[in-house]
């Protein structure tokens, strides 16, 4: 049996405090980006919001998890990370409460979005982006220098979205 992000259930509370279950997201695409506040790269925050307004009618979910594990760049609370991504950049896509995306303690999620054929890849920094398909498998990463809106990214989403 393949392993997919459906495979297992990861409830955790959104920032409304409602419970997500990844499950919901079957059948669609889905970009995981691991967020910061005070990073750097976090003008990607637009860059994330404008693509999924752009293919979200075609079944993409962008899916921002903050974390404070590089360089404590997002000190904030859940509430103001929400607030502040809101505010600043418009982001209307879900966010998750801030999660370990790195070391032992790493939250399951990114377990398996590390876990490779050559053994755990671990992130390296702030917004890298894993791109998961329609059936739940991982596609695709891309290092935090690559924009949202860059060429190969894109590409991989109308790949992706099309199948």
């Amino acid at each position: 049996m393949v392993k997919t992000i459906f495979g297992f259930v990861l409830l955790f509370m959104s920032h409304q405090g409602v419970a997500m279950d990844l499950n919901e997201y079957k059948g669609k695409v889905v970009l995981v980006a691991n967020i910061a506040t005070r990073c750097g790269y976090t003008g990607q925050l637009d860059g994330l919001e404008k693509i999924y307004q752009k293919f979200k009618d075609k079944g993409l979910v962008v899916l921002g998890v903050p974390s404070n594990d590089f360089g404590s760049q997002t000190p904030e609370n859940n509430d103001e990370v929400k607030k502040f991504c809101k505010l600043k950049y418009g982001v209307s896509f879900p966010l998750t409460p801030k999660m370990i995306v790195k070391g032992p303690q790493k939250d399951p999620l990114f377990k398996f979005l590390t876990n490779t054929e050559s053994g755990e890849k671990e992130i390296g920094w702030n917004f890298e982006k894993f791109l998961v398909d329609r059936s739940g498998k991982l596609v695709n990463r891309f290092s935090s220098k690559v924009e949202p809106e860059d060429d190969q990214l894109i590409a991989a989403l109308n790949a992706a979205l099309s199948n």
